[in-house]
């Protein structure tokens, strides 16, 4: 079953332990059907073999089914630190969601799901996780931890997130990516989900995303949009009153006016980062609200084979 009809059917659930594992419970099944049934059932127990390594711990039953070879990993290998960390800013509880709307379909809401995904999944494979939250403060810090009550708390951060949105928040991301990259000692895989609105110096940003690498962490960049209106200006060519939601600055236009521009330096901006991260090994995912979850997860379980 696709995880977007997986959402569907669940869409009625409000509590988010309960969604998340719904998703991944859907994503998981799905894996049994595809060429990647090694990541499924296995994934906890089981590492990409890699050429030099002893053939001694191969497990050649998982290699007749995938036609791949791994190797089997032992309990105390599998233990991964995660921190994710989240924008709360007010841009990132856009779009404003109407009647009938799912939480899930504006940007703070898609992040939240998306960390309570992958916390389900790192507590299956009993691994520990941590938490940040920031906006124009550094709104929340839980060290990586593996124990259900650590996890309840942390999910009850996540569900706070979404019954307070953010109004005429801004977003300091250099600041507190540093001061975040300062708190984690322990080699951790990192997972920020961020649209990347920082006004101002670029070059500062970029050097507080590689701040993150710092003590050897692997920094995974999901980069939040909402690709209809962000990404494609897709709107009528009625006047428009733009609001900005962290300053309350207004501007009015028509919306073909400024699309040809707009897009062109937005795709700009896009390219520029994807090339910046690229260069810095920190790997750069853009998502869209609205999209399955499946490449959030893919992209974790590879990124955690590549951990080691």
């Amino acid at each position: 079953m696709k995880i977007e009809s997986q959402i569907e059917k669940i869409s009625s659930f409000q509590h988010l332990e309960l969604l998340a594992n719904q998703v991944v419970e859907g994503f998981i099944s799905g894996m049994h059907k595809s060429p990647f049934h090694g990541f499924s059932a296995e994934f906890a127990e089981h590492k990409v073999y890699n050429v030099g390594e002893s053939t001694k711990h191969i497990d050649w039953k998982l290699f007749a089914k995938t036609d791949r070879l791994y190797t089997k990993r032992f309990e105390e290998e599998t233990n991964l630190r995660c921190h994710l960390i989240i924008d709360n800013s007010s841009s990132m509880h856009y779009p404003k969601l109407k009647g009938g709307q799912q939480f899930f379909e504006n940007k703070i809401g898609f992040s939240v799901l998306a960390s309570a995904v992958l916390m389900n999944l790192l507590k299956k494979q009993r691994d520990a996780v941590g938490l940040s939250v920031f906006s124009d403060t550094y709104e929340y810090y839980a060290p990586e931890k593996g124990s259900d009550r650590h996890h309840r708390m942390i999910l009850n951060t996540l569900e706070g997130l979404l019954e307070k949105p953010a109004t005429k928040k801004s977003t300091d991301t250099i600041t507190f990516l540093h001061q975040i990259a300062e708190k984690i000692h322990r080699r951790s895989m990192i997972v920020l989900f961020t649209d990347m609105f920082q006004s101002g110096n670029e070059e500062a940003l970029f050097n507080a995303l590689q701040h993150l690498k710092h003590n050897k962490h692997k920094v995974v960049l999901f980069h939040v949009v909402d690709n209809k209106t962000e990404l494609n200006f897709d709107f009528d060519n009625a006047p428009r009153k733009f609001i900005d939601v962290e300053t309350g600055e207004e501007v009015a236009v028509f919306a073909d006016n400024v699309k040809e521009e707009y897009e062109k330096q937005t795709e700009s901006y896009f390219k520029k980062l994807a090339l910046t991260c690229s260069q810095n090994r920190i790997k750069y995912i853009p998502v869209s609200v609205g999209e399955s979850f499946e490449k959030i997860l893919m992209t974790y379980l590879v990124e955690k084979q590549n951990f080691g």
